[in-house]
């Protein structure tokens, strides 16, 4: 075989960098649990159990984001207010204001702005990609709680639709949400479901006991039904548009039965199960990297040009 043109080696090495450090950062920082009618909201669920202390410590690990901006890969950087003295920092990656868009929620162990790297993949996609932090992560102000990371992605949502629209931005529009980021997703994918174009879920879980119990929560003192708390099950239910699940096979704090069960609760008739072999939770983007990208382009391909309208 010739050898190849030196950019192109140079670039092909960037690549690799770019994708070996975000996975390093994910794995140092943490295992990352990380339209206008309204079908079903968890705004009424009794949650408060699941706001202890003890419980919040194994659900979110927070920090904040240093140092100045990234160079390279041009983004508009996002100040969401969600409560009274509250707001919720993110990025906004532009890619082409009839090009769909993502809205991502990462896991519990990073930040927004791990992502920078990533993002230029994504707008080369032809994607406006535009991932969110909670409270008390990366530029946020604030604490998180369970109660109020659902609340908060339902008043991101409002503030993104409207700052979208205001700036010309009609392309489809998709919700994705990582491990963690997979309760946000869900929670809004089941509360606007027909304003929604696509939902995509990495790494997400299914059942909330049994995860929060291999994070190590006590909760012998708990007693409430599996099926009242976050309700991942049900609200996948709800949403019948294209539906995209992506899982590592070898996940070790969420199982692949969890992607199984949300994909056979899904009631979309376009909807994908996708298995990374060989992946755990923390490895799915860089061991399945070729997968895992075809499978979202795939799906954002598969949704026209709707306009990105509630």
């Amino acid at each position: 075989m010739g050898r190849q043109n030196p950019e192109e080696e140079r670039e092909k090495v960037r690549c690799g960098y770019s994708l070996l450090l975000m996975a390093l950062v994910i794995i140092v920082f943490g295992h990352g649990c990380g339209r206008g009618t309204q079908n079903m909201s968890n705004s009424e669920v009794p949650a408060t159990w699941i706001d202890r202390p003890e419980i919040l410590a194994v659900v979110f690990h927070p920090r904040l984001e240093y140092g100045p901006p990234e160079s390279g890969n041009n983004f508009e950087e996002l100040s969401i207010p969600v409560d009274r003295k509250v707001v919720i920092g993110g990025r906004f990656y532009p890619a082409g204001k009839n090009q769909p868009v993502i809205l991502f929620f990462h896991g519990n162990g990073e930040i927004a702005a791990d992502y920078h790297d990533i993002a230029r993949y994504y707008t080369q996609m032809k994607v406006n990609f535009l991932p969110v932090d909670y409270r008390g992560y990366g530029k946020s102000t604030g604490s998180p709680t369970v109660t109020a990371m659902l609340k908060d992605a339902r008043k991101i949502y409002a503030y993104i639709r409207g700052w979208l629209s205001e700036r010309g931005y009609i392309g489809p529009f998709v919700v994705m949400g990582r491990s963690l980021g997979s309760a946000s997703a869900l929670e809004l994918a089941a509360t606007y479901s027909e304003d929604i174009d696509g939902l995509i879920i990495e790494s997400g879980f299914a059942h909330v006991i049994p995860l929060l119990q291999r994070l190590g929560a006590d909760l012998t003192s708990v007693t409430v039904q599996e099926e009242s708390v976050l309700q991942q099950i049900n609200k996948i239910g709800t949403f019948t548009g294209p539906t995209l699940i992506i899982h590592g096979e070898q996940d070790h704090i969420i199982p692949f039965s969890d992607a199984k069960a949300l994909h056979q609760a899904s009631q979309s008739s376009r909807k994908k199960l996708v298995e990374i072999p060989g992946a755990d939770h923390n490895s799915v983007l860089v061991v399945g990297f070729e997968t895992y990208m075809r499978a979202v382009s795939s799906l954002l391909h598969s949704l026209g040009t709707r306009r990105n309208q509630p």
